[in-house]
């Protein structure tokens, strides 16, 4: 699944391309992914400027002035850019032309993604009010992890891949933060320290920020999602040796989602 680094990555490059540029046709080949599609945005869309492209957590959000296009990646979904009509493919669900010959294209396989319209303050909006801080921004630090982590018995990774604790951080980056922070996934949230919290926050950022600075200086794939940092200490390498101390490396299963750590260096 695409997480927050990919997904402001994704945000950065069509902002290059697409802000200031007029939808000029919107083609709907499905009428349902994981909510329906409004039929309705072949109508509201065509003629409308593309103000802005903002980010919440892993949701995309297209300025489009009189109201919003906001769009979720899902377990497999992409979005590509192309020149000029194209031949869509088996996945290829929707088409966003521009006025220019820039074409915006909404691929899933899995069709659990989102592509909806509204309008009105996003804070409202039914699928982002609920989302806690970004993690990128002074909102979210040791104090309020702490504050929130307290007598709380969920296991701690689960407790930071809540979008309702922290804005989009999944399962790679929960992997990894927890690694560097040297705390183990399956421990109680409600047993982290101020000390631990304050970490925790900061490699948090740390990883994510470093994932988008790595995604930013390579060409993005168009018919893949890059994952970035490429140098995973943990994730995916359950078995293989701890790049800090040599032990080997462990797998459980925590909400139904590999969590690898190293028993030594985790605590």
């Amino acid at each position: 699944m695409p997480e927050l680094p990919e997904v402001e990555v994704t945000r950065r490059r069509l902002e290059r391309v697409l802000v200031g540029k007029r939808f000029t046709q919107v083609v709907l080949r499905v009428t349902k992914l994981r909510l329906p599609v409004p039929a309705e945005l072949a109508e509201i869309v065509p003629g409308l400027t593309l103000q802005a492209i903002t980010r919440r957590g892993k949701y995309l959000l297209f300025d489009c002035g009189s109201g919003w296009l906001l769009v979720h990646l899902g377990m497999t979904g992409f979005l590509r850019l192309l020149r000029g009509a194209s031949p869509p493919g088996k996945h290829d669900h929707l088409d966003f032309f521009f006025v220019d010959g820039s074409l915006l294209r909404f691929h899933d396989p899995r069709k659990f993604g989102i592509v909806t319209w509204f309008t009105g303050d996003p804070k409202q909006q039914r699928l982002l009010a609920e989302i806690g801080p970004e993690p990128l921004t002074g909102a979210f630090n040791g104090v309020y992890l702490f504050n929130s982590a307290r007598e709380r018995k969920v296991a701690v990774k689960q407790f930071i891949m809540n979008s309702s604790v922290v804005a989009g951080v999944g399962n790679i980056y929960a992997n990894e933060a927890l690694f560097r922070a040297g705390i183990r996934p399956d421990r109680a949230a409600g047993t982290l320290t101020a000390q631990e919290c304050a970490l925790l926050a900061t490699v948090i950022r740390d990883v994510l920020e470093e994932s988008i600075g790595s995604g930013s200086t390579c060409r993005v794939a168009e018919g893949t999602v890059d994952y970035h940092p490429l140098n995973l200490k943990v994730y995916g390498r359950s078995g293989d040796t701890c790049s800090v101390c040599g032990e080997r490396l462990e797998e459980i299963r925590l909400g139904n989602r590999s969590s690898v750590f190293c028993r030594s260096c985790q605590k």
